[in-house]
């Protein structure tokens, strides 16, 4: 049996909004276990956004309890929240959050600047290969203006992995791509994921989200869906007959 990576119980967050107090989430208890693909999905203020922000340990919540690997997140205080994220948690976003005159490998780089333990050695070569592992081993000198958006999202995710972390959170990660893009990008998590680490996605998207083995539903909130996905899509299979229909 998997190992539970993430136990929530019971997590409110509410925001002060002058005199106004505003629930964003209304007590939700969740667990996730190691080597899980997680789609949470949401309307606007469903609360997804607020409940990512938590899972990352980038805000706290207002009660509740929450436990990474066995690690109570409430009782640590900043820095050790930032050796958690820096340690064992990537982050893709919508945006790449690319440095613009820096190139690919530089900026994969960039999180190992931050590592106060020196736990890597040689911080060029892990980021040379977090590059070759997203397939883009020939790009490792381009600026982002060089690269396309799905270049671009590889190098972001490239950036995520050269730290080894044991979860990515990926927020709405191909709302920039087109959808052949799209398709290249979650074949890329889907195989990361089969090779063993977390992924934890925010999506608005439907059809994005049944690339995912578990959907993850909220609304004004509250848990609204907790269910496996009986047969994910599988997207490679969908790239190659989308190369097949293009080649017809």
């Amino acid at each position: 049996m998997s190992t539970a990576q993430i136990s929530l119980s019971r997590i409110r967050k509410v925001f002060s909004m002058g005199d106004v107090q505003v629930e964003a989430l209304g007590g939700i208890s969740l667990t996730i276990c190691s080597g899980e693909f997680v789609a949470i999905m949401g309307s606007s203020g469903s609360g997804k956004s607020t409940l990512m922000n938590i899972l990352g340990c980038l805000d706290t919540p207002t009660s509740g309890s929450y436990h990474f690997e066995g690690v109570q997140v409430e009782d640590l205080n900043r820095k050790q929240l930032a050796d958690l994220r820096n340690t064992k948690i990537g982050f893709v976003f919508q945006g790449f959050n690319l440095l613009p005159r820096t190139t690919a490998l530089e900026n994969v780089e960039l999180p190992l600047l931050y590592d106060r333990h020196r736990k890597n050695s040689d911080p060029r070569k892990s980021s040379i290969a977090a590059l070759e592992r997203v397939g883009l081993g020939n790009r490792l000198n381009h600026e982002p203006s060089q690269l396309s958006g799905g270049q671009q999202q590889r190098v972001a995710i490239a950036r995520a992995l050269v730290t080894q972390p044991s979860l990515i959170f990926a927020d709405e990660p191909t709302g920039n791509l087109d959808s052949h893009t799209t398709l290249e990008v979650l074949d890329l998590f889907q195989k990361l994921n089969r090779a063993g680490l977390t992924l934890i996605m925010v999506t608005h998207e439907p059809e994005v989200a049944q690339y995912a083995s578990r959907l993850v539903q909220l609304r004004d909130g509250q848990l609204l869906k907790d269910e496996a996905v009986c047969t994910p899509r599988d997207a490679a299979t969908d790239l190659a007959e989308n190369y097949c229909r293009g080649a017809a």
